[in-house]
């Protein structure tokens, strides 16, 4: 079976910092692949790569068997869409929810925008109320279902998810979560998650790489995590971590 996504000995620089160093992952159709690890760890530089946001310095990139090479077609952007961490920053402000989702399918050439708008905003739980709002207008649920509605509009098969939920409060963190579950079964697609929530990752990956320094520290599966079977000192430090302020006896 043709790997969805196949890095190859990814290499990044900003001037003379290296942000990835020799990364190399596969992520098969229809996973959902996690990438952990600390502020700077190079977990959201991998994916900025992938979507052509990162300078790559060496190494290979492949979408379903294609190799990417330079700057990103749109025939590459139908196939693989971003979200991002932060849904206020990433929507424009003086554009209308209709506006936004407008805009990818006059790029793209459709020419049924009006059901895929509908079916869209239907598919994240937004009515038809909210299409000729503004993302100021809007909680930060809403606008995070307004940037999933927008990179599901072109129909992709692979989602980059950079912190999709960290913004948001807990409980709307569990919506945002429990729908991209939803959309990826529906859809079969593709997810290639960064979380600092160990939790979420472990919930919603089938596998998951531990990175440190722009490097990779460990592959694990999602049941690994779960019951903390892992090989590194650092993955065991972010277990640690990840339990929280525990007040001694």
């Amino acid at each position: 079976m043709t790997p969805a996504l196949d890095i190859d000995r990814l290499g990044v620089l900003f001037d003379d910092f290296v942000a990835l160093n020799d990364v190399s992952l596969t992520v098969a159709p229809g996973e959902s692949f996690g990438l952990v690890g600390e502020s700077g760890s190079g977990k959201s530089t991998l994916l900025r790569a992938v979507a052509g946001l990162a300078p790559v310095s060496g190494g290979t990139i492949k979408v379903n068997g294609r190799q990417l090479d330079g700057k990103r077609s749109k025939e590459f952007y139908r196939q693989v869409q971003m979200v991002f961490q932060d849904p206020y920053g990433s929507l424009h402000p003086r554009q209308t929810v209709d506006r936004l989702l407008l805009e990818p399918l006059a790029i793209h050439g459709f020419d049924d925008a009006e059901k895929r708008i509908v079916r869209a905003l239907e598919e994240v739980g937004l009515g038809s109320g909210f299409r000729f709002r503004y993302s100021h207008q809007l909680s930060g649920g809403q606008r995070q279902r307004v940037a999933i509605a927008r990179a599901l509009i072109l129909e992709p098969s692979i989602l980059l998810l950079d912190e999709p939920t960290s913004a948001l409060d807990a409980s709307v963190q569990a919506e945002v979560l429990n729908l991209l579950e939803e959309v990826r079964a529906a859809r079969k697609l593709t997810f290639v998650m960064v979380s600092h929530d160990l939790a979420v990752v472990t919930h919603m990956c089938d596998r998951l790489m531990v990175m440190q320094s722009g490097s990779e520290v460990e592959l694990l599966t999602a049941a690994d995590l779960a019951s903390r079977n892992v090989s590194q000192d650092y993955t065991r430090s972010l277990l640690v971590a990840s339990e929280g302020f525990r007040r001694s006896a």
